[in-house]
C-alpha cells in the first residue's frame, strides 16, 4: 500500500517531473518531486529479507523487481500526474548487494545476496590470517615509504571483512557451480541492485552501473577508476563479470513501455550514501554529511582529492558529471536504527516518537550503558551487544536513553577520526536519515563535537538526491546552484555545554572495551 498520498500545492503545478527512487535495506520509497523539489506524490513498500540459513541475508529478485515497478506506479498515481509528464527516472540503491546472473537468458544464479550477509566470514578470516596477505602488507608498506604514494597506502593495512562485496563474490565462484562455469564462457553478468534494475527496465538491453556504486564494492579501484584486476586475481573473479562503468547523472537509455505505459528516460543511478550526499547539496570540499537510518554513515566532501583508505575511513567516488569527479571519505557504524528497532520489538516503548521525551524525562542514563553489536563489526567480529550497569532502580527510560546516548557517543568517536585523518577543513554538518528525526541525538551529537548540525525539512535525501542528478540529466534543473535554491532546513542544533556527558562517555568507552572479544 501507498504510504503518501498526493500533496496539494497552489497555482498550477508545472507539466513535468522527475522520480526518485530509494530502494534502501528496509524500505522502498518513492517521490515525484516538481520544479520546487516539493514532493507532489509518494509510496513505499518493505523489504523483505530473506534467511536462508544463520547469517545469510537475500532478496528475491522477481519480489523486488514487483514492489520497484509498484512503487513507481503507485506514487505517479498519488501525485495525480501521468507517467508522459515524467522527464527523468533517477535511481538510487543499498550499495553492495549484488546478484549475478546468466548473459543470454537473464536468468540468475542466486537470489541477491545482501551487504549485511556472513557467508563469507570463513572466507574472510582465512585470508586475513594468511601468509599471503602479511606479505602483501610488507610489499606495499615498503612501496608506500619509497614513493609517498598514497596508492601504495591502503593495500598496506589491507583488511577483508564480511561487508565488501569482493569476498561474497569470491564466495559465489566457489560455492556455485553454475555461475561458475557461466563465468569460464564469459557468460556470467555480476551486477548490484542499480545494474540489476536497469537491465530488468531495459529489457536486457542496458548493462551498466555507476562510479558511485561500483567505488562502494571493494573491488573497483577508485585512483584509476577501473575494476581491479590485482584483486579479482587474488579472489579468483573472473574480470569478464564487471558491468561497464557510466557516470552518475547520464542517460542510461528508457524503460520499455510495456512497464509503465510510456518509455521513461531513466537519466541516474547512485549509491544510497553518495545520493544523501547530493540531495543535502554537499557540493563543496569540506562539507559533511550525517545519515542516521538503518547504519550510521559520516561523508567528507573532498572534492579532487582522492584521501587513501585508511583505518575506520575509505575513499568513495561521490558521484561523476561529465569531466567533474567527486571523491568522499567515508566512516560508518551499524545498529543505529537497527537498535532503536529492536527496543521498540522488545517492547521498551510503542512508537519512536516517545524515545525523545522518554530520554529527556530523567536528568541521566544512571549509569546505564548500551554496546550497539548486533552485527558484526568490521574491527571486531566478537563484539557483544550489551546493557551494562543495570541496577533495581534501573525503567524503560533509562535504557531507552542509553540506547540514544550510544548514537550520539558513536557518532563523536567518528568525528573525532575524521578531523584527525581528514586533512580538509570541515565546513556544513548536515543530518539526514530517520534517526536525524529525533532531537535528543540530534542535540547531543552537536553538543559533543561542538558542531552546528542542519536538518532537512525532508529527511529522505537518498530519493531527493536521485531526482536531482536526474533533473540535471534531464534539463529539468539548470545546475546545482539552483539546486542550492531548494533546500529547505527544518532545524539547526547549536552546541550547548558537552562537559555533562563526559562521565556517560568514559563509562560508555569502559563498557565497550568490555564487550570486545566475546
Amino acid at each position: 500500500m501507498p504510504c503518501g498520498q498526493q500533496e496539494s500545492g497552489g497555482g498550477v503545478p508545472p507539466a513535468w517531473y522527475v522520480v526518485g527512487v530509494d530502494v534502501g535495506s528496509t524500505v522502498l520509497k518513492c517521490h515525484v518531486y516538481d520544479r520546487a523539489a516539493a514532493v507532489r506524490g509518494s509510496s513505499c513498500r518493505k523489504v523483505e529479507s530473506l534467511y536462508p540459513h544463520p547469517g545469510w541475508v537475500e532478496l528475491d529478485p522477481e519480489v523486488l523487481w514487483r514492489q520497484f515497478v509498484g512503487v513507481i506506479k503507485e506514487a505517479v498515481q498519488a501525485a495525480g500526474v501521468h507517467m508522459r509528464q515524467i522527464a527523468g527516472l533517477g535511481i538510487s540503491t543499498q550499495r553492495g548487494t549484488f546478484i549475478t546472473w546468466h548473459k543470454r537468458t537473464g536468468k540468475p544464479f542466486h537470489n541477491f545476496i545482501s551487504w549485511q550477509d556472513l557467508r563469507s566470514a570463513e572466507l574472510v578470516n582465512s585470508w586475513n590470517k594468511s601468509l599471503l596477505l602479511k606479505v602483501i602488507h610488507v610489499i606495499f608498506t615498503v612501496l608506500h615509504f619509497l614513493t609517498g604514494n598514497d596508492r601504495y597506502l591502503a593495500p598496506s593495512f589491507l583488511t577483508f571483512s564480511t561487508h565488501q562485496t569482493s569476498m561474497k563474490l569470491s564466495w559465489v565462484f566457489k560455492n556455485i557451480h553454475e555461475a561458475e562455469e557461466a563465468a569460464k564462457k564469459n557468460n556470467c553478468c555480476f551486477g548490484t541492485v542499480d545494474t540489476w534494475l536497469l537491465y530488468r527496465l531495459t529489457k536486457g538491453s542496458v548493462y551498466a552501473t555507476d562510479y558511485s556504486n561500483a567505488s562502494a564494492t571493494g573491488v573497483f579501484e577508485p585512483f584509476t577508476k577501473c575494476w581491479n584486476p590485482t584483486l579479482s586475481n587474488l579472489l579468483s573473479i573472473p574480470m569478464s563479470v564487471y558491468p561497464p562503468v557510466k557516470d552518475t547523472s547520464f542517460n542510461f537509455g528508457s524503460a520499455d513501455s510495456e512497464i509503465f505505459g510510456v518509455p521513461i528516460p531513466i537519466m541516474a543511478v547512485v549509491a544510497d550514501q553518495q545520493s544523501a550526499m547530493f540531495g543535502e547539496c554537499c557540493f563543496h570540499p569540506g562539507d559533511v554529511k550525517l545519515t542516521m537510518g538503518t547504519g550510521g554513515f559520516w561523508n567528507v566532501n573532498t572534492g579532487e582529492r582522492l584521501f587513501a583508505s585508511q583505518r575506520d575511513l575509505y575513499p568513495l567516488i561521490g558521484w561523476k558529471i561529465g569531466e567533474e569527479v567527486v571523491y568522499l571519505t567515508e566512516g560508518c557504524m551499524s545498529d543505529v536504527g537497527t537498535a532503536i528497532k529492536w527496543a521498540q520489538d522488545i517492547n521498551l516503548f510503542t512508537n519512536v516518537d516517545e524515545t525523545e521525551k522518554m530520554a529527556r524525562s530523567i536528568v541521566d542514563s544512571q549509569g546505564v550503558c548500551f554496546v550497539p553489536g548486533f552485527q558484526v563489526s568490521v574491527n571486531d567480529p566478537y563484539l557483544c551487544a550489551s546493557f551494562m550497569g543495570l541496577k533495581p532502580s534501573t525503567t524503560r527510560n533509562h535504557l531507552v536513553r542509553a540506547i540514544l546516548e550510544s548514537v550520539a557517543f558513536r557518532n563523536k568517536q567518528l568525528y573525532d577520526i575524521i578531523m584527525k585523518k581528514v586533512r580538509i577543513p570541515l565546513q556544513t554538518i548536515r543530518a539526514d536519515g530517520g534517526v536525524s528525526n529525533n532531537s535528543f541525538v540530534m542535540q547531543m551529537t552537536s553538543d559533543l563535537i561542538n558542531r552546528k548540525i542542519e536538518k532537512p525539512a525532508n529527511a529522505d535525501m537518498s530519493s531527493l538526491g536521485a531526482a536531482f542528478l536526474a533533473g540535471l540529466a534531464s534539463g529539468f534543473w539548470t545546475d546545482k546552484e539552483q539546486l542550492k535554491k531548494l533546500r529547505r532546513i527544518e532545524a539547526v542544533f547549536e552546541p550547548q555545554d558537552s562537559e555533562e556527558y563526559k562521565p556517560a562517555m568514559d563509562a560508555w568507552l569502559q563498557a565497550v572495551k568490555r564487550s570486545l572479544h566475546w
